[in-house]
């Protein structure tokens, strides 16, 4: 990780902010005035800059305010708190309105300012990864006669402001085709700014959406900015915008007609340039019937419809999609990329996929953690895809004689599993993954103690614990103390696993 630059005239500030942070084994820097810090940045490369930044909020030879003007302009995403006396909290003010992340009052506690830090390092590393998504992910993968369609139409709406609403069933793909449409934009440079109208609750929706001033409501300290204010320049996509409550439909309606809005609690309009894109899976036009859309605004967000293509409308695309995820998978978890069998594809093709492509992403992560081998063969999949098959009394005869060596293996009594079709009922639009990985070990568990062995504890609860720790270090990026204590177990505990699992 890139350490922490704390700058500050007072030397004892540095020295206890260090400290304190080193116990928590986060890297610091330390700087005593603004021109050190800006002379370090213009000649720091890319991965020696600062993960955050701290600053006094007054020091000689130029202000905490002035340094975080010049840094903002510079690296708009880069984490800033201001430190200021109790006495400056209205100029802490003018630094939130500069784009700081929070301010720290002088003299602060210690353990509470450590926890602001690292909340700030957390927002950080989230930027990071989200930029290298948009950054390093690939093009979207179809070689469906629609998806082709699909990328036709991104080609022609990138280079427009025009607003698109994009429609399609849970789990198809609409925040890709959102990124895909600002990416290839002249929006490209700006930030893209993505919100469930349907994840937040109500009451809370507003402030997300258009920001807040300080003391607005109970809980609000600071002002905030809101995601219109965030995706100035760039590009907001409002998913699930049928879902939006109707008292605030009136105030986006009012957005996109003159970019003007106010803050929660706030007199003075603010101006913002953004570009809207918006997504939903249910008939907006019905919605519109029923009263609980607008018709004005949905005549606003309805200027270009694109509507993506379930899963099952591309059955030629499964192949391309499962193997790109395969690979995903492995990246993220540090484990060598798995590959799948002509036959098992054949059974993930005949399947309908109510969850759509984010159905077969969480399907692809599951076969990583959980099948046995490298090759994957029909009997490492997940029952419902058997079961769930348009014609399951007519499989193909490859699939057919592995599902019966699969079977030969097993007790006849454990062979019909009836509730492993309620995994995904046919129809269903949702897609469980931990009821999956439930189902999955159960099954495996039922198949190994059909085999006669004796040691079946002992075999998954390796597999299991290796799977967990080699997850939670790809999320750690290897730090083992943190990965310990995301898992919730001690720091001698990973180490001792780590050795007798052979992760080493």
């Amino acid at each position: 990780m890139k350490p922490i630059w704390i700058v500050d005239d007072d030397q004892s500030i540095r020295f206890v902010l260090e400290k304190a942070l080193l116990r928590e084994h986060l890297p610091t820097r330390s700087f005593s005035n603004s021109r050190d810090v800006l002379a370090a940045l213009s000649t720091a490369a890319d991965d020696e800059g600062p993960q955050i930044l701290v600053s006094d909020i007054r020091m000689p030879g130029g202000s905490g305010l002035e340094l975080l003007e010049k840094v903002k302009a510079k690296f708009p995403g880069l984490p800033v708190i201001i430190m200021t006396a109790f006495s400056d909290l209205d100029s802490a003010v003018s630094a939130f309105q500069g784009g700081a992340f929070e301010y720290l009052p002088k003299p602060f506690d210690l353990p509470k300012a450590v926890e602001l830090i690292r909340r700030a390092v957390e927002e950080s590393q989230r930027e990071e990864v989200s930029e290298e998504r948009m950054d390093e992910a690939p093009e979207m993968l179809g070689q469906a006669p629609a998806m082709q369609d699909v990328f036709r139409a991104i080609g022609r709406l990138a280079q427009s402001n025009v607003t698109v609403l994009i429609t399609g069933e849970s789990g198809s793909g609409k925040e890709l085709v959102a990124r895909a449409l600002h990416k290839h934009s002249p929006r490209a440079g700006g930030p893209f700014v993505a919100i469930n109208t349907a994840a937040i609750p109500k009451d809370l929706l507003e402030s997300e959406l258009f920001g807040h001033e300080r003391g607005a409501f109970t809980g609000a300290q600071t002002m905030r900015r809101g995601r219109f204010e965030q995706a100035d320049g760039g590009t907001l996509f409002l998913d699930e915008i049928g879902d939006m409550p109707f008292e605030l439909q009136t105030r986006l309606l009012r957005v996109l007609s003159d970019g003007h809005f106010y803050r929660v609690g706030g007199h003075s309009a603010v101006k913002t340039n953004v570009r809207v894109i918006a997504a939903t899976h249910q008939d907006l036009e019905q919605r519109v019937k029923e009263g609980g859309f607008r018709e004005d605004l949905f005549h606003r967000l309805n200027v270009i419809r694109l509507r993506l293509p379930a899963l099952r409308e591309r059955k030629e695309d499964v192949s391309m999609l499962t193997r790109h995820f395969l690979q995903q998978s492995a990246q993220q978890l540090g484990v060598e990329p798995k590959r799948i069998s002509d036959a098992a594809l054949v059974w993930l093709e005949g399947f309908a996929f109510p969850g759509n492509v984010r159905q077969l992403e969480n399907l692809c992560h599951w076969l990583t953690v959980m099948a046995p081998a490298q090759l994957i063969e029909p009997k490492d999949l997940p029952p419902e895809i058997g079961v769930s098959r348009a014609d399951p009394a007519q499989p193909k005869p490859d699939v057919a004689s592995a599902t019966q060596s699969a079977e030969a293996a097993a007790p006849a009594q454990a062979a019909p599993l009836p509730y492993f079709p309620e995994a995904v009922p046919v129809g269903s639009t949702s897609f469980d993954p931990l009821q999956e990985w439930e189902h999955g070990l159960e099954g495996e568990a039922i198949a190994l103690l059909g085999s006669g062995r004796l040691d079946v504890w002992d075999v998954l609860t390796k597999r299991f614990e290796s799977r967990l720790i080699l997850a939670a270090l790809a999320s750690t990026k290897g730090r083992r103390i943190e990965a310990a204590h995301k898992l919730g177990i001690g720091r001698n505990t990973i180490t001792r696993k780590i050795q007798e699992l052979g992760l080493e």
